[in-house]
């Protein structure tokens, strides 16, 4: 966890082998920045000030730009950026070290669970 606020989560992922998805290209596997995406999106809405107590993924859709470069970290930026009785949505982007050129984006609905209200 990198940073934490209102309705924003920043979470990155340090390179580990274990994460290879193409040991030729030693690229890290889409799944590990799709898992890596959910979990940030997950925490923009528990972080959101109208968010409920817990949080679950609705829908997530994933659009992959390019393979993250082999041997660096991968970040991902979420922001919750509008939330509903029942629903949260979620914008996030993955970047490795080129924060120019994401290496994917995403788009997500994650369940609002009422409960004690943050404000």
């Amino acid at each position: 966890m990198e940073d934490l606020a209102d309705g924003m989560a920043v979470i990155s992922m340090p390179y580990d082998e274990a994460l290879i998805g193409d040991p030729v290209t030693k690229v890290i596997h889409g799944g590990a920045v799709s898992a890596l995406m959910d979990t940030a999106g997950g925490a923009a809405v528990m972080a959101h000030p109208r968010a409920g107590v817990g949080t679950a993924t609705l829908d997530l859709r994933i659009d992959y730009m390019r393979s993250a470069t082999p041997g660096q970290r991968i970040t991902a930026t979420a922001t919750c950026y509008h939330v509903t009785r029942s629903v949260a949505f979620v914008r996030a982007t993955a970047c490795d070290e080129d924060g120019d050129l994401p290496v994917a984006t995403a788009t997500g609905a994650f369940t609002v669970i009422p409960g004690k209200s943050k404000t």
